[in-house]
């Protein structure tokens, strides 16, 4: 069973026109994050919880419960440009960590049917948080 997740009505516009910008050979991505985003509960971005991962939040994470942990900013396709600490929406991990909150793991699967587990630990940057609502 997955945990409900929490999805601003501004994210989730700029999601669905990257969703409908995507070639067809990436049908397979877009429907993992269409599937997510039909069951998240939708928040104007002056209402989100402060403890939910949304678009451009910079996050803690560990997989598998492995002792490593990874600090990565989720962020749309067109902003990761190859930076080691961003993490596109459109990514196993990134479609994963979406409106989780603080403290959630998702049991999730990868495009080659492997499993893994992610678990949110921090939320050190969230913008609705800081007050960036039209980021």
């Amino acid at each position: 069973m997955k945990p409900p997740i929490v999805v601003s009505s501004l994210d989730m516009e700029r999601l669905e026109t990257l969703l409908d910008s995507l070639p067809s050979a990436e049908a397979g991505t877009r429907d993992a994050l269409l599937g997510e985003l039909s069951r998240a509960d939708l928040v104007e971005p002056q209402d989100m919880p402060l403890d939910v991962v949304t678009m451009n939040s910079r996050v803690r994470f560990v997989l598998d419960n492995a002792s490593e942990q990874f600090d990565m900013s989720l962020a749309y396709p067109k902003d990761v440009n190859g930076a080691p600490d961003k993490l596109s929406v459109l990514t196993p991990v990134g479609n994963a960590l979406l409106g989780l909150r603080v403290g959630d793991t998702i049991d999730w699967t990868r495009p080659d049917g492997g499993r893994f587990e992610v678990t949110v630990r921090e939320i050190v940057y969230q913008p609705e948080r800081a007050g960036d609502l039209h980021r």
